[in-house]
């Protein structure tokens, strides 16, 4: 098996940190692969780990956000409905968009009390609910002393935002239960008009890595290329706060991930298997807009060296806004 690739760094490095790397590595090049985000595996590795189907799929998330109380009309009242843990009320209430008589979403967000010592008599209480509008969810209250847990459940063809380029529009299936604070910070940025900085600065091909539905190659070399278009969602004036580790399913074609804790991000152009658990993934491309992602993948780039990675970096930055998709079908 070839040897596994180095990964995108947590962002592009500017002049003076190019300049910084560069000493070091005439210095001592270990130096320099110290500088490497650490948490990636190691690219010395000679082939991948047997345990790439432990890696979670994404229709096994089912995770909300702590301290944070929804608000809404109750389609089931959680003082009658007391259910073990978060996992399962997410649960209680995914069972029920679609519902299996109707086809409808009946439930888009639930709240449980798992804290026992905040709790008390409501420890277990799990209420499901359903908002007027599931991407301005009505909140409450919010922060550490609050002993609730919430999360929000997406119907089809909800949940979808659009990055609005001058080649298209990308949409993006947000996934919230397995990236709810990354779901989060989007529903934020729909309120935003200034999207002044985010742009994707980097753009690679599959090359002859990966075929034309994302498969690798047999025998072929994990990059690069790397099959990967490279962005930053950072909004000019406003502070960028760090997203936590959130559920990680693989990566696969189309996914849409964080590069570390944010904002710079990633989309898969092909699949990922290698890269494991490495990245917390927020959302899909949806499939009818994949040939925009692979059309910024040719436009011209120069190559560049980050921390000893050989990158292609746009020679001209495709920048976007955030908007709301309303008239998008999820595949």
């Amino acid at each position: 098996m070839p040897a596994l690739p180095a990964f995108p760094l947590t962002r592009r490095p500017s002049d003076a940190i190019r300049r910084v790397l560069s000493l070091v590595v005439l210095v001592a090049v270990s130096a320099a692969a110290a500088l490497a985000y650490l948490s990636f595996p190691s690219a010395g590795r000679t082939s991948p780990p047997a345990a790439f189907s432990a890696v979670r799929a994404e229709a096994d998330c089912c995770r909300g956000m702590e301290g944070l109380e929804l608000w809404g009309p109750a389609v089931k009242w959680g003082s009658d409905h007391r259910l073990p843990s978060a996992d399962a009320c997410c649960a209680a209430c995914k069972a029920m968009c679609p519902h299996p008589e109707d086809g409808a979403c009946r439930c888009d967000s639930w709240v449980f009390c798992g804290d026992e010592r905040k709790c008390k008599d409501r420890l277990g209480e799990c209420w499901l609910k359903k908002q007027k509008d599931v991407m301005a969810p009505a909140l409450i209250a919010r922060g550490e002393d609050v002993m609730w847990t919430s999360g929000l459940i997406f119907g089809k063809g909800e949940g979808i935002v659009g990055l609005e380029t001058n080649l298209g529009t990308l949409h993006i299936q947000l996934l919230p239960g397995c990236a709810p604070h990354s779901v989060d910070y989007f529903i934020e940025l729909l309120g935003l008009r200034n999207f002044v900085r985010c742009r994707f600065y980097r753009a690679e091909g599959r090359g002859n890595v990966w075929d034309a539905k994302g498969n690798h190659e047999k025998n072929a070399a994990f990059g690069p290329p790397y099959a990967l278009l490279q962005g930053t969602l950072e909004v000019d004036g406003v502070p960028f706060k760090e997203i936590p580790r959130e559920a990680c399913p693989a990566v696969k074609r189309g996914s849409v991930a964080w590069v570390g804790s944010g904002p710079e991000f990633l989309i898969s152009l092909a699949d990922h298997e290698e890269w494991r658990d490495a990245y917390t993934v927020f959302g899909n491309v949806l499939p009818k807009d994949m040939a925009i992602a692979e059309e910024m993948s040719l436009l011209p780039t120069s190559t560049d060296v980050w921390s000893n990675v050989t990158v292609k970096v746009l020679k001209d930055p495709v920048y976007f806004k955030v908007k709301r998709s309303s008239n998008a079908s999820a595949v």
